[in-house]
């Protein structure tokens, strides 16, 4: 291996164009540590963030954006059990994952799919992290319990579809256009409202309230979201691109028994990750190997055209994953 290896860095706080290609040293895998040789790494709204200069990297981690990629074991640093050189697996990362070689935990690392492609792969550990922490740990949703999930054609929004729906859920989800309403109702949501023509609250009155709802909006959606709550309902938020700011009445709050709460992956303890990865495995990698589930795929841009990726991110008309490739 080289000492070097090709990266996308960010030059300064700003917009897409502040992504420029690099190179940088080779990082060395420490404890309990592997070294990633990537084939593609996904793109997600937090590396806009970090891009923008409002979300740091937690400390220790790399500088460099990615927090997912798909790729082979090249080392392993000393106490790594389970893994070897050569292993084709995905992670969930720290940061670094626009680059060639990125750093992870072990216990970070999920094996590819059966019948899977690396591309498809690295579309698998930053969504399914969140969403089974949230929507299933936080969120406790069971079968036979009805789910909304807001932004229903991006990343996250495809994945809680199909998840909650293998589990049982009835599951209904906003999206902003016809196309995108459609692709969330093949996926198993039973409605899919378009949010630009209706009022989620109003359409959604007839099933008597949501038990669960998954919300990356935030903004005037909160209340709202209060209101569309069956009693004893759940609202899990996870991030907020409408701001974090909204007018509340608590006295709903009380009188519906509801719960609020909320959660961002990025700066929980390795252990609580080591700890997601497993239920995954355990619970959820079998739907995977059988074809229940699958990503959804919107576009591959190639590793130094990061910002076109990032432009695509947010212009908000893409459906489902976008992806890097960086070693094929």
């Amino acid at each position: 291996m080289s000492d070097t290896m090709r990266v996308v860095e960010i030059s300064k706080p700003g917009g897409p164009e502040v992504l420029v290609p690099a190179t940088r040293p080779m990082p060395v895998p420490g404890p309990g540590q592997v070294l990633l040789k990537v084939a593609f790494a996904g793109v997600n709204r937090p590396d806009a963030a970090q891009r923008a200069g409002t979300y740091d990297p937690p400390k220790g981690a790399s500088d460099l954006p990615g927090l997912e990629a798909s790729g082979e074991v090249a080392a392993v640093g000393s106490g790594v059990s389970g893994l070897a050189v050569g292993d084709k697996v995905c992670a969930l990362l720290p940061g670094g994952g626009y680059a060639e070689y990125a750093v992870t935990p072990a216990a970070h690392c999920l094996p590819v799919p059966r019948g899977m492609g690396m591309r498809e792969a690295a579309c698998l550990p930053e969504t399914y992290f969140t969403v089974w922490t949230n929507v299933f740990m936080r969120g406790r949703l069971q079968a036979g319990e009805t789910f909304l999930v807001h932004g229903g054609s991006s990343g996250i929004g495809t994945t809680a579809i199909q998840l909650a729906s293998a589990m049982g859920a009835r599951v209904f989800a906003t999206a902003g256009s016809a196309e995108k309403c459609r692709v969330c109702e093949e996926l198993g949501a039973e409605r899919a409202i378009n949010y630009r023509e209706e009022d989620f609250v109003e359409a959604l009155k007839g099933e008597g309230g949501m038990n669960l709802i998954l919300d990356m909006v935030g903004g005037d959606y909160i209340p709202r979201n209060i209101r569309a709550l069956a009693e004893d309902g759940r609202l899990v938020q996870i991030a907020f691109l409408n701001g974090p700011k909204a007018e509340l009445n608590f006295a709903l709050v009380m009188v519906k028994r509801l719960t609020i709460t909320g959660s961002t992956l990025r700066p929980q303890s390795d252990l609580a990750k080591a700890e997601i990865a497993s239920a995954l495995r355990e619970r959820v990698w079998p739907l995977l190997d059988a074809g229940r589930l699958k990503p959804v795929m919107d576009s591959e841009f190639p590793l130094e055209d990061a910002a076109g990726a990032h432009e695509r991110m947010e212009s908000s008309a893409h459906i489902g994953k976008i992806v890097l490739e960086v070693g094929g």
